[in-house]
């Protein structure tokens, strides 16, 4: 080969690899939050490798688990980006949620602020409290989603991220902070799954089948501490790890908000946030802590190790609903139920008077006719927001009817429980299951009369037949004169295979019928 072409191709070669480096080399950002007069915080990205294909710098429409419209590029009230000279690079906004880069091979620098999204008023879609951002003088609550975005083609370059904030703070998160004082993300949905609460906080630990599991509390006025908190769901963080076998994750942190505004919580993969008002603790809100937290910490089965490719590769450009929302959200919702129920923290008649709570809330306040699919499909509309807390009610309904009826074709040695651990073994974290087939999973790994389950209960609108189920268990549903329903009661006179089946369905070992 000629000396002249061989140093071409090397320089070609070295060329491929520079701009090979360039596409894994992570995304630097910076957060001040060190001034919080005007409620804004501000922004320091440092980029490099840029081509014409990330011309455009994108905030998010949504995030995962939200299911709603969000539209993060209304908080931004500056932009600017700069080469490496430090002159500024022309950029134009050419959406709600998007920047163009004039030209984008020269920017090295980007920097904006973004208001936080609490205590900024806008004309519709009011993000989430607990999915959105706050800036007060002795806390701040980050999802980052809410904060950050990214040049588009970038979704999976790794990031770090740097915080400025006051001494003396502490920091609640999942992110674990390296040597040089950042905290890495595999890529903008690792980042996007680790909320962040800065403050005056307290912390308690513990440890739940051998992982550890921390709790941060801000409490505007020191009302309620996190070993307040762990004290009352520590019972319940043991059931779950014993419910499920092992915790499916190598670490998880609760990130707390007590203040004046009530509004709910929110699942990641590795940690949860709640906003709630705050009040004097006692041992009813410890209870009413620990049944949300219950749900929230059980996400970390679904969506973390069963999630279908939508939720795998998530669209933070365009909102893409799966139809799956019965898996991420009812089941999830029945599981911190019967969690609860099969470890002893709560009686079977406190968690049949919660279904009968679910059954009069799905009947008077949301439309029969929208089967879960269409709750699913239709979640960032108006219309299907409107039905939307339904999921957490006539989904989880529908889940607990799954499980008897696992039960009843197993012979009660395999339920609803048994499959989510079978399914997690199964995928995992690192590996979806297609959004289109995967009931023709579930059937192949149970049964098929699961099938007709799925196509009357979940596809469809079928009335769900909880009287019939239950009845299978030796649980009778006694209904008003108009039909709606009032209580269960056990039946005194079941027969040996009802209560057999209902042995099983409290979680023991099930006794053969005479």
């Amino acid at each position: 080969m000629p000396a002249r072409i061989a140093r071409a191709a090397l320089a070609l070669l070295l060329s491929f690899a520079g701009n090979a480096a360039a596409q894994r080399s992570p995304i630097g950002y910076a957060i001040d939050v060190t001034d919080r007069a005007d409620d804004r915080f501000k922004v320091t990205a440092w980029v490099s490798g840029l081509t014409p294909d990330n011309a455009v710098y994108q905030f998010a429409a949504t995030a995962p688990g939200t299911y709603q419209v969000m539209d993060i590029g209304r908080f931004v009230r500056s932009f600017a980006a700069f080469d490496a000279a430090g002159k500024p690079v022309p950029v134009q906004q050419v959406s709600v949620n998007q920047w163009k880069l004039g030209d984008a091979p020269r920017v090295r620098t980007i920097r904006y602020s973004i208001a936080e999204t609490w205590d900024t008023k806008v004309d519709r879609h009011q993000v989430y409290l607990m999915c959105g951002t706050s800036m007060e003088k002795d806390h701040v609550l980050i999802n980052p989603h809410a904060v950050i975005g990214y040049p588009t083609g970038m979704q999976a370059r790794p990031i770090r991220l740097r915080i400025e904030y006051p001494a003396g703070w502490k920091v609640g998160t999942t992110l674990e902070r390296d040597r040089g004082g950042a905290y890495p993300a595999e890529d903008y949905d690792h980042l996007v799954d680790s909320p962040i609460l800065l403050g005056r906080l307290t912390e308690a630990r513990t440890i739940v089948t051998g992982v550890p599991v921390r709790i941060f509390t801000y409490s505007k006025t020191d009302q309620i501490k996190s070993a307040q908190l762990l004290g009352a769901m520590d019972g319940m963080l043991q059931a779950a790890g014993r419910f499920l076998g092992k915790l499916p994750v190598d670490r998880y942190t609760f990130l707390y908000h007590f203040e004046d505004r009530p509004a709910g919580a929110w699942e990641h993969s590795l940690s949860s946030e709640y906003v709630f008002q705050e009040a004097a603790f006692t041992d009813s809100l410890g209870r009413y802590v620990t049944d949300i937290a219950a749900h929230e910490f059980l996400h970390v089965v679904t969506p973390l190790n069963i999630h279908s490719e939508i939720i795998e590769h998530f669209n933070f450009v365009t909102p893409v609903p799966s139809q799956h929302l019965w898996l991420y959200e009812g089941t999830t919702e029945w599981a911190a139920q019967a969690m609860q129920l099969r470890s002893g923290l709560k009686s079977p008649e406190e968690y049949l008077k919660k279904m009968i709570q679910k059954m009069r809330i799905d009947r008077a306040n949301f439309d029969s006719t929208y089967s879960l699919r269409e709750l699913a499909l239709t979640s960032y509309s108006d219309s299907g927001q409107a039905q939307y807390p339904n999921i957490y009610m006539r989904g989880a309904l529908t889940a607990g009817l799954l499980d008897i009826r696992l039960l009843e074709l197993s012979g009660g040695t395999r339920g609803l429980q048994d499959l989510i651990v079978d399914l997690t073994r199964k995928y995992g974290k690192r590996r979806a299951f297609p959004e289109a087939t995967f009931v023709d999973t579930l059937v192949a790994m149970t049964y098929p009369e699961i099938r007709d389950f799925f196509n009357r209960y979940v596809w469809e609108s079928e009335r769900l037949p909880i009287a019939e189920y239950y009845g299978k268990l030796g649980i009778r549903l006694i209904e008003g004169p108009d039909g709606a329903p009032v209580q269960f009661e056990m039946d005194s006179n079941a027969s040996p295979a009802q209560r057999a089946l209902r042995e099983a369905w409290l979680g023991r070992k099930p006794r053969p019928a005479s």
